[in-house]
């Protein structure tokens, strides 16, 4: 089962989507939808994830906190 949405875009809108949807070869409908999926994902597109690590010269954690000292000792409740 799909919903069916209906929205309403002025002239300039809507030649810039038939426009990007045509270049995609993707109906108006499918393009809206990607769009719609785009951007109310729950998790990093896989082009991102991949870019984990990809900077080898990058420090680690722990260098990166070797420079900050000792933490105050917490007190006690």
């Amino acid at each position: 089962i799909m919903g069916q949405v209906t929205i309403y875009l002025d002239d300039e809108a809507e030649s810039q989507m038939v426009e990007a949807a045509q270049s995609e070869h993707l109906s108006k409908s499918k393009w809206v939808a990607r769009l719609i999926k785009s951007q109310v994902a729950n998790e990093w597109p896989k082009s991102a994830v991949e870019l984990a690590g990809a900077w080898k010269e990058f420090p680690d954690v722990e260098e990166l906190r070797s420079s900050l000292g000792q933490d105050v000792e917490r007190e006690s409740f």
